[in-house]
């Protein structure tokens, strides 16, 4: 169990591979490093499947088009016309979200294994939530929100701006760090063949559904900020 713990430790701890020579040196955490990864992943993939498209989609535009079209009726179907917008930052978060989680599957960090990460994804959402409130209701109608149902509420209703965050953060790192304290666990157990089993559970399926569970919840948070009184 004490290794268990060491290694518990150091998934906690944030790495730093190297440091950037100029001001002295900024050092650079493996999450930051494994976020860049994701970026230019998504971004050359981008550009491959927009340059082969064409007017009859075939093989892999068909799967790409499809998933896509998923995901624009998921989001629409709980935010409404008046979420189109806000589309393609949601979709981007899904994916982003979701490839973090699965990297592990080729022994990779996931960058949702840093606080840091599941933080900022957390205030970036909440962010994200009021913004498409005042957008879709105006200032004062979003202001006016917090006196909803009644004007004693407005000191819970402004605690829930803390509270909507710190619930998307610790739902994603917490589940993502579960994952890897019951592989541990399982290892130590079972070192030999169920280990891939679990890994391909956690790292695939279960990683998929955090963060398809982080978006639910985000752009269900939005229709409710964006609902008109």
């Amino acid at each position: 169990m004490g290794d268990l713990a060491d290694k518990l430790m150091e998934e906690l701890e944030c790495r730093t591979p190297f440091t950037i020579p100029i001001f002295g040196g900024i050092p650079v955490p493996e999450s930051c490093i494994m976020t860049w990864i994701i970026m230019a992943v998504l971004v050359i993939a981008s550009i491959i499947f927009t340059k082969t498209m064409k007017v009859v989609p075939k093989g892999a535009q068909c799967l790409v088009e499809g998933f896509i079209c998923w995901m624009d009726n998921f989001f629409l179907e709980i935010l409404g016309p008046k979420g189109k917008k806000y589309l393609p930052i949601l979709e981007t978060l899904l994916l982003y979200i979701g490839i973090s989680n699965v990297i592990g599957l080729f022994g990779l960090r996931p960058p949702t294994k840093d606080l840091g990460v599941t933080a900022t994804l957390a205030i970036f959402a909440i962010l994200l939530i009021q913004y498409s409130g005042i957008r879709e209701k105006g200032a004062k109608g979003w202001l006016k929100g917090f006196k909803e149902p009644m004007a004693f509420m407005l000191p819970l209703n402004v605690l829930e701006l803390i509270i909507k965050p710190l619930s998307l953060c610790m739902r994603l790192f917490g589940n993502v760090l579960g994952a890897f304290v019951i592989m541990e666990l399982i290892k130590l157990i079972v070192p030999v063949g169920l280990p891939l089993v679990f890994s391909f559970y956690f790292d695939v399926f279960d990683g998929c559904i955090q963060a398809y569970v982080f978006v639910f919840l985000t752009s269900l948070f939005m229709s409710e900020a964006m609902e008109e009184e």
